[in-house]
């Protein structure tokens, strides 16, 4: 799910079709360089894009042509195309982490590296050293990071006042908090968080490396079993079992933020992508009292997922790579990534952009001051990493099943980790 704001966002419209042209000059044939086309996932990125590409072709005379699809649809769209070695696109924008170690393997992305460090105006270092990190193998750059995510806490700050609880700062004092604001008696919840088996996976991440824990160790095996791991587990299944809805092993984000847009929980930790969801007066009962906070610390610190949803990059097989640059270097130069964050409200991955107050207006101001203010802490992934990383969130979102139904967390963690390491030696 990707931010926008209601009264400025850009219409997504997928065509029946299945593709949306933007630019319909018929210019030259395949490695004609006064030509592109980009494939995309619909996003607001994709539509500030159309904007852009239509400047770009006025100010160059190269025509882009942006092909944007659903998510499902792009990657069998891109499988089918880079099996076939097809050189018919140029610029691609995909998902890091479920598909750019399976694309590269396979020899389809790009070895952007010497792009985005050869031209110190356009600055590489501006990019968030997590989304910077995000984009890389073996440290190779497949992609430039074009928008961002991160966990956030929300809270309800009408209740903490009239409570005089300050706002959480640690996982104890979360913890402490939802606790004294539990009313299960009147249908109102201390916290409302993710508790679905693959659902949870990526939103139970922050907890783990908070208690200095992660999926995998330093040589990416398997280390879900570790006492940090399971100490993130347990503490996430105290917080739902305790203090959260009934049914909550069933919720998804859909079903969790509801409850908190509802005005029926204190606290709800997950996505800052979600934040105009409680800002819509149409959808939401706490517009007025939504606060919105830094991950609290826990044992380790504050050491929250900072990803990277939409990754821009080049068609191995492309007979334009250079041209592709160019456009891919200009649309994400620090000019244009302000225009996308300030008229598209797009999460963007420079610095720069979130330090300039014009361009951050559109924001809430407590979301601005987190992006700001990421420090160490932000990590750049929110699940295993893997080619078979749906198999995987299947598997390490056990234990947190079994943690929420106060099961013996141990012992299912070192069950899933026997499993998880068997999918990740199948890989070797």
């Amino acid at each position: 799910m990707f931010i926008s704001t209601p009264k400025r966002r850009l219409a997504v419209v997928a065509p029946a079709v299945g593709a949306l042209v933007l630019g319909l000059a018929a210019c030259g044939g395949e490695g004609d360089s006064d030509e592109l086309t980009v494939i995309a996932a619909n996003s607001p990125w994709v539509e500030g894009l159309k904007e852009l590409a239509a400047t770009y072709e006025d100010e160059t005379g190269v025509t882009v042509n942006i092909e944007a699809y659903g998510n499902e649809q792009l990657n069998d769209t891109f499988k089918v195309k880079l099996n076939a070695q097809s050189s018919d696109f140029d610029i691609m924008a995909y998902q890091v982490q479920d598909v750019m170690r399976e694309f590269s393997r396979n020899g389809w992305l790009a070895d952007m590296t010497d792009y985005v460090e050869e031209d110190a105006d356009w600055n590489w270092e501006d990019f968030q050293s997590a989304a910077r990190d995000a984009v890389q193998l073996d440290g190779t750059v497949y992609g430039v990071p074009v928008m961002t995510e991160r966990h956030i806490m929300y809270y309800r700050s009408d209740l903490l006042d009239e409570a005089g609880i300050e706002v959480p700062q640690t996982l104890d004092e979360l913890e402490d908090a939802a606790a004294e604001l539990n009313d299960p008696d009147n249908g109102f919840y201390g916290i409302a968080m993710r508790g679905a088996r693959v659902p949870v996976v990526t939103q139970l991440s922050s907890f783990i490396y908070s208690f200095g824990g992660d999926f995998q160790d330093e040589d990416g095996n398997a280390a879900i079993d570790t006492p940090e791991a399971i100490a993130g587990y347990e503490f996430y299944g105290d917080l739902l079992r305790d203090y959260g809805p009934p049914g909550s092993t069933n919720m998804g984000w859909v079903e969790a933020s509801a409850i908190f847009a509802q005005g029926n929980a204190a606290f709800y930790l997950d996505a800052d992508s979600q934040a105009y969801t409680f800002l819509d007066e149409d959808n939401s009962a706490v517009v007025d009292t939504v606060g919105f906070g830094r991950f609290p610390e826990g044992p380790a610190g504050s050491n929250f997922y900072n990803i990277v949803p939409q990754t821009v990059g080049i068609n191995e097989f492309s007979e334009n790579k250079d041209a592709a640059w160019e456009f891919i270097k200009w649309a994400s130069n620090e000019e244009n990534t302000k225009r996308l964050l300030s008229e598209a409200t797009v999460p963007v991955a420079r610095e720069s952009a979130w330090a300039d107050e014009s361009a951050t207006s559109g924001f809430p101001a407590g979301l601005v001051d987190i992006v700001r203010d990421l420090g160490d802490g932000a990590v750049g992934h929110d699940r295993p990493a893997l080619e078979q990383v749906a198999a995987a969130r299947e598997i390490v979102g056990g234990p947190a099943i079994t943690a929420i139904e106060g099961g013996d967390v141990e012992s299912a963690a070192e069950q899933a980790d026997e499993e998880f390491q068997g999918l990740l030696d199948s890989e070797d």
